[in-house]
């Protein structure tokens, strides 16, 4: 068995294409859950959801979230509403007593619905809305995945990192915002100050979590701040790390990222941005996997291929450079 590590799109891209190298049933998807938030009163996971509906053969692969040709009325209806009613449109966060009321898991992330500010398609909303329910009916995060795995035909298991809350706060000029605001809203325009992961002092992964991790563990090229920092804020989360084989795919070809704000939020938390930052980020990486353009010198071992994804041949290809790697690691792979 091999455990994979996931945020954002990095790790479903590499996947994409894989299941001739890693099994399917043998290889979970450990996902962040900082990134999610609760919108209108619906819990929505981005980086869960991008694994589920790649694995399930739903994702857009155009955009790399959401449900392919899914269609946006209610979302489209929200606005015009919000605007005929001339109300404020952006995120639109709740009172500060609602942050820590409510549903446990959504803590310091709850938005109104008002002319929301994530578009959610109408597919994409009724796994949300399921997601809800459940959870409302007593079911764990963990729970409720494992039922929309076995809805949605996804053979690969699909672990939340933590059945408990943790926002990834991004502390900025303009104020404290939420990762999703940060992201979606602002596209990462302000200047970022540092990075809070609240809730993980308290928090801890799941028993699931933590069995997979007894595995060697694959760590796709996701953001180290946002996507793994969640994950590795768990004490006992980066413990285990320290005790099994693990290979990082870089999300950098030398001080060039392929997407996303990884390297703006890296210099704002002390790390260089670039491949030598994630290997500094990731002190418990056994072995690497680099793009071939990328001549960084980590001093561990490293697998040299063209890193770039977004086709199932490019996944396979990236994986198979993942195999070698773990060899390297020492890793045992049944």
């Amino acid at each position: 068995m091999v455990t994979f590590l996931a945020g954002g799109t990095g790790t479903p891209k590499l996947l994409d294409g894989a299941d001739d190298v890693f099994a399917p049933a043998e290889t979970p998807v450990v996902c962040n859950t900082g990134d999610d938030v609760e919108l209108g009163g619906l819990l929505v996971c981005p980086d869960v959801d991008t694994t589920l509906f790649s694995e399930g053969d739903l994702l857009d692969r155009e955009t790399w979230w959401g449900i392919a040709d899914d269609t946006t009325e209610t979302h489209e209806e929200l606005h015009a509403l919000a605007e005929a009613a001339g109300l404020e449109t952006g995120p639109r966060y709740l009172p500060d007593e609602a942050q820590t009321s409510g549903r446990y898991i959504a803590r310091w992330r709850r938005f109104s619905g008002v002319a929301e500010f994530m578009e959610l398609g109408d597919r994409d909303r009724a796994v949300h809305i399921t997601r809800t329910g459940l959870l409302d009916e007593g079911k764990t995060l963990t729970e409720v995945t494992e039922i929309l795995c076995d809805a949605l035909s996804v053979d690969r298991p699909v672990l939340p990192m933590s059945d408990d809350p943790v926002a990834s706060i991004v502390h900025t000029e303009e104020g404290p915002m939420h990762f999703q605001e940060f992201w979606v809203h602002h596209r990462a325009a302000p200047e970022v100050e540092s990075v809070e992961f609240r809730g993980a002092d308290d928090a801890g992964p799941t028993d699931a979590v933590l069995d997979a991790l007894d595995a060697p563990v694959v760590i796709g090229p996701s953001n180290p701040i946002t996507s793994l920092g969640p994950m590795l804020a768990m004490d006992a989360f980066r413990e285990a790390l320290e005790s099994t084989p693990v290979v990082a795919v870089s999300p950098f070809v030398e001080d060039r990222v392929f997407s996303g704000p990884a390297g703006k939020l890296m210099e704002a938390t002390g790390y260089e941005a670039s491949t030598a930052g994630v290997a500094e980020a990731y002190p418990f990486a056994d072995a690497f996997v680099l793009d071939s353009a990328d001549g960084t010198d980590l001093h561990r071992p490293v697998v040299r291929t063209d890193t770039e994804l977004g086709t199932p041949e490019d996944g396979q290809r990236v994986c198979r450079a993942v195999e070698e790697a773990l060899a390297l690691a020492g890793a045992e792979v049944s």
